[in-house]
């Protein structure tokens, strides 16, 4: 069964009240056949691509604190050790996924643990591939304290089409690896910060999917 995230209900109940306004409109108002099933068509194409932004696979939960799963479906586009200097202030191995508009766009914790830290950040909206994405667009910082690995820190970036970031992490939550964290609208990034050393086991241009794929992992 198909599911959607709360978070697109406003927007998925406009879009249908918008797409049968203007299926039955254009059959009132226009004559000619080909631009009447046209306009139609795009209209049902419109509502598809709202839809399918918004859906939100059923995904089992199977915590374990020795992997660290990905929090978003999409491209494994950065592996770098960098310096994090919002909250670590410190060198961290960086991986990042990046999400067309295409990608299921719900967040989900990438471990079980404690939030240490949750910070919101308004910015810029540059493209979610820019290497200033991180530290200039809107964006969210979180640090989950795990059994296993410590603190892990993941941020939530906004990208071009991207105007709204939810983030449900609260400093003192307990979490559960796999659950829902939140959501980015129209188009993303994630990134993830480890400490080095970690053996991280997904490739460049690799596709990762939320709470399926490893991205590190305890030898």
């Amino acid at each position: 069964m198909l599911h959607f995230h709360k978070e697109g209900a406003k927007i998925i109940l406009i879009a249908c009240f918008i797409t049968v306004a203007i299926v039955i409109g254009a059959n009132e108002l226009i004559q000619n056949f080909w631009i009447l099933k046209s306009i139609q068509v795009f209209a049902l194409v419109f509502l598809i691509i709202i839809l399918q932004f918004f859906r939100n696979p059923n995904r089992q939960i199977l915590a374990n604190n020795n992997v660290i799963t990905a929090p978003v479906d999409g491209k494994v586009v950065v592996i770098e050790e960098v310096f994090e200097s919002e909250y670590f202030k410190d060198q961290r191995l960086q991986v990042s996924i990046f999400m067309s508009p295409i990608n299921v766009h719900v967040t989900r914790y990438a471990a079980s643990g404690r939030i240490n830290f949750s910070k919101y950040h308004p910015g810029k909206f540059l493209v979610a591939w820019h290497p200033k994405a991180s530290e200039e667009n809107e964006r969210t910082t979180v640090v989950i304290e795990n059994a296993v690995f410590g603190e892990i820190l993941y941020r939530q970036i906004a990208g071009a089409l991207a105007r709204r970031i939810v983030n449900y992490a609260e400093e003192g939550m307990k979490v559960v690896q796999g659950e829902d964290a939140g959501f980015i609208k129209f188009g993303s990034r994630v990134d993830l910060f480890f400490p080095i050393g970690t053996k991280i086991n997904v490739k460049l241009g690799e596709k990762a999917i939320g709470n399926k794929t490893i991205i590190a992992l305890k030898s």
